[in-house]
């Protein structure tokens, strides 16, 4: 079989980084005996700038096409904030119906963490977080917008297919996993209550019909916050809403050791997925070749898995665990190796 993977270098610092992911896609899949054709997508803010162009239904039609799209970043300080990240990120994110947003936190040998005492062997979970709605649907509105009377609404929005299919998903992938095979609901039950209600009835009735070797748990979100920092070594795999998701995976990413390493894919179980660093375009490192690939190297690994190439998929991630104790830091200018020895690294370790 050969898959077919767009490419969305992006901007700022994104296509280096996405360079590296590439190079590493090369020398794994020689060695495990799949093919891959490319074909690239200037989604850029450059490219915005030159001619008003975002992502067009035509573009999506195309990318539909694609087992699966690897992204570098999107993000151009010329481009005013929100704009390319609606039109390109949440565009292809909301079309193509990628409503898992997964996020493992993964701390590495040799890579700092803030957290005290708590090594490699205690910061090792997932985080799977429902990406098409909550409170990111756009559902409100305004009333009386710049008077003194103004009202101001933003709705939570929670279907029940929407809530059970994000659930079953964090099922199989806990069975699939096969670590504790916990399951940990994190949501805010006491003052979110309709919302909530929806998502703990779901939870529980699906675990006990489908999946009673999976242990199931909760955790109200602010209680999680504190025991990410406390306690990580608790977590298995966790499932939470779109607001939430995106608010602790990135506490996640600081405690495993920074945006250059943490790396995540949108997921569509039956269509198409996107996979990206998750540290952005960072465009004062552009063209320096000091910015850290290992995150989109990562976002490789989980493209691959994602696609089931399980054995490539975990031959990348003992690469990236030899090349860190070859490095002196995470981060930008501080690694003891340039971007694209990094790359090499990962790749000759393949």
């Amino acid at each position: 079989m050969t898959y077919k993977i767009a490419v969305i270098g992006g901007d700022g610092t994104g296509p280096e980084v996405a360079a590296e992911g590439l190079k590493v896609l090369a020398a794994v899949s020689k060695k495990f005996n799949f093919k891959y054709k490319l074909e690239e997508f200037d989604f850029s803010g450059k490219r915005y700038l030159k001619t008003g162009e975002l992502v067009s239904d035509k573009d999506i039609e195309k990318l539909r096409a694609f087992d699966a799209i690897y992204l570098g970043a999107v993000g151009d300080p010329d481009v005013k904030p929100g704009i390319l990240e609606h039109g390109v990120l949440l565009r292809i994110r909301f079309a193509m119906d990628q409503y898992i947003n997964l996020r493992p936190v993964i701390l590495y040998p040799n890579v700092w963490t803030p957290v005290k005492d708590k090594g490699p062997k205690e910061i090792d979970f997932v985080v799977v977080r429902e990406n098409t709605e909550g409170l990111y649907a756009g559902t409100g509105g305004y009333l009386r917008k710049g008077t003194s009377d103004e009202i101001a609404t933003q709705v939570s929005v929670n279907t029940y297919k929407g809530v059970e299919r994000c659930l079953r998903y964090a099922f199989e992938y806990t069975r699939k996993r096969n670590k504790r095979k916990q399951l940990t609901l994190v949501g805010k039950t006491n003052v979110l209550t309709y919302a909530f209600d929806l998502w703990e009835r779901t939870f529980h009735a699906m675990g006990e019909k489908d999946y009673p070797d999976i242990k199931r748990d909760y955790a109200h979100v602010d209680a999680a916050c504190m025991w990410f920092v406390k306690n990580p070594e608790w977590f298995d795999v966790i499932v939470t809403d779109n607001m939430f998701g995106d608010i602790i995976t990135d506490l996640g990413a600081m405690i495993q050791g920074g945006m250059g390493i943490a790396a995540g894919g949108n997921i569509n179980p039956e269509g198409v997925s996107m996979f990206e660093p998750i540290g952005g375009s960072a465009p004062k490192y552009t063209g320096k070749n000091v910015i850290n690939p290992l995150a989109a190297i990562g976002a490789m690994q989980m493209l691959l898995e994602t696609l089931g190439e399980d054995k490539a998929a975990q031959a990348i991630e003992a690469a990236i665990k030899k090349t860190c104790l070859k490095m002196k830091s995470m981060s930008a200018g501080k690694m003891g190796m340039s971007t694209t020895e990094v790359g090499d690294a990962v790749a000759s370790s393949i």
